[in-house]
């Protein structure tokens, strides 16, 4: 896809991941539109956007109220148009076992990102539709593709949005809309610190890969969706380890899973 005077929907763009992005994108000259629920934030990145000589808007919502995700999409069509891009990035959720996991913290880590992914998609995909034409990026990470311990919830969410994806992608297929799934290794963001105890739970065989800073991960996702990527896998090591799962998936899940974390006893 060529960026140049589209347009691009980004959740989660308070911070982290979706800052960036959102930034990268308006260097390329995309006008871009932020979701997410601190509004004072939206309001400082959208202006860091314009002051870099970009064009951003933003737009309050709790992506896990179906119903305010619909009403702002409608805003959004009314006053902007329909979004050219839809990057599906907001996420949430705590690494924990199944025992220390609430029912509501399980159902709050299905509702973003997963149901904010499917709700903001169904707003938009109509006129998309119509028009034939955008591109849709839900971002998750390798969790949707083996799993380590402590982190049960997290990891089913990321594999309903990784489902989603890839049924999405067969709705969609003969039209001109693209479907990618982004996936990497450990990203150094604001999570870390608002989800403690996580960071503790990452495999030690991670140790083995680089981290990623956000601008890193941001300039992918925008390499990705101007090549119109299926799947977008960073860092390179991570994507090398993605295959050998492919093709050894009980080795890599068994690595995974005798260096992952352990509960003292």
């Amino acid at each position: 896809m060529n960026l140049k005077a589209k347009s691009a929907l980004v959740t989660g763009a308070s911070s982290g991941i979706g800052a960036a992005v959102a930034k990268a994108l308006s260097s390329k000259g995309v006008r871009v539109i932020l979701l997410a629920r601190n509004e004072a934030r939206l309001k400082q990145v959208a202006s860091e956007i314009h002051a870099a000589g970009g064009d951003a808007s933003y737009y309050q919502v709790d992506l896990a109220d179906a119903d305010r995700v619909d009403h702002v999409a409608k805003q959004i069509t009314t006053e902007l148009g329909i979004p050219d891009i839809l990057i599906n990035n907001a996420g949430r959720g705590q690494w924990k076992h199944i025992q220390e996991t609430s029912a509501d913290e399980a159902w709050q880590m299905m509702e973003v990102p997963y149901f904010a992914a499917f709700n903001l998609t169904r707003a938009f995909l109509p006129e998309m539709l119509k028009r034939n034409s955008g591109h849709i990026i839900n971002i998750s990470s390798v969790s949707s593709r083996f799993v380590w311990p402590g982190a049960t919830a997290y990891h089913a969410a990321r594999w309903a949005l990784k489902g989603f994806t890839e049924a999405l992608r067969s709705d969609l297929h003969g039209s001109n809309i693209g479907v990618t799934l982004f996936e990497s290794g450990v990203v150094e963001s604001e999570y870390w610190q608002h989800n403690p105890g996580s960071r503790e739970r990452v495999p030690k065989i991670a140790k083995l890969i680089p981290n990623l800073t956000t601008e890193q991960v941001a300039s992918a996702i925008v390499k990705g969706i101007e090549k119109n990527k299926r799947r977008i896998v960073v860092p390179f090591m991570m994507k090398t380890v993605c295959w050998q799962h492919f093709f050894f998936p009980g080795i890599v899940q068994w690595l995974m899973t005798i260096t992952g974390y352990r509960r003292s006893s």
